[in-house]
């Protein structure tokens, strides 16, 4: 049972870094190759959604060196792996408070979007300044602007379908696996929405040592996973 949608939370790059006597960019930095290895092998499983959690609201209170220096990684890492993404059929999509964003990322994550929309083999999504309680008060916060144009909107209480529509997600399934590296066992406010069902797997492995074999251990748990959605089988 090869899961639709996979989302990892890619956590551990500084502690690697330290291991090594380096900085946290250094770490940032080597990440990337798991990031390559992760895609290729979605691709080959059949996996049909990969979602990264790459930067996070709160990692906006980082450092500022640190900050910059990811932002610059982004841009360098879209650009240069467009051309192999595009060849791949992968699709890109990137969800988050993207305002926040330098304008030259926000112009070559646009770009990407667009040229990669019709590419169906996978949908690589990375999240970027994103929070699920941003994601859940934006959604809150464009039904009231609607509203204001549209007062029947508000006139019978919403259901849960019609909510997830103002979602940052919208037309995304809900992840049916989420990966965290690392040896954190938390989600620390990601999808808190969308992840109501989802099965977690946490791993010790920090996220620059991540391969294809520590993927598939995570598909291998997930198999033995016996999802009823509160339901008796």
């Amino acid at each position: 049972m090869i899961p639709q949608h996979v989302t990892i939370i890619m956590d551990g790059n500084g502690r690697w870094a330290k291991q090594k006597g380096k900085n946290r960019l250094f770490g940032h930095n080597n990440a990337l190759e798991s990031v390559r290895e992760c895609c290729d092998f979605a691709l080959h499983k059949g996996i049909k959604y990969l979602s990264l959690f790459a930067f996070s609201e709160e990692n906006w209170n980082r450092p500022v060196e640190e900050v910059e220096g990811l932002m610059q990684l982004l841009k360098k890492a879209i650009d240069t792996q467009a051309d192999d993404l595009i060849k791949n059929g992968i699709r890109m999509r990137v969800i988050g408070d993207l305002s926040k964003l330098p304008a030259s990322l926000q112009n070559l994550v646009h770009g990407m979007e667009e040229r990669s929309a019709h590419n169906t083999d996978l949908t690589l999504i990375l999240m970027l300044s994103y929070s699920g309680k941003w994601d859940i008060t934006q959604a809150v916060n464009k039904i009231l602007a609607e509203s204001k144009e549209s007062p029947s909107l508000l006139e019978k209480p919403l259901s849960q379908a019609e909510f997830e529509k103002y979602l940052a997600t919208a037309g995304i399934p809900d992840p049916d696996l989420m990966i965290r590296t690392s040896g954190e066992e938390r989600i620390s406010n990601y999808m808190l929405w969308q992840c109501a069902y989802t099965e977690f797997y946490f791993t010790d492995v920090l996220w620059p040592d991540f391969r294809k074999n520590d993927f598939q251990k995570a598909l291998d748990s997930y198999e033995k996973r016996d999802r009823r959605y509160g339901k008796i089988k």
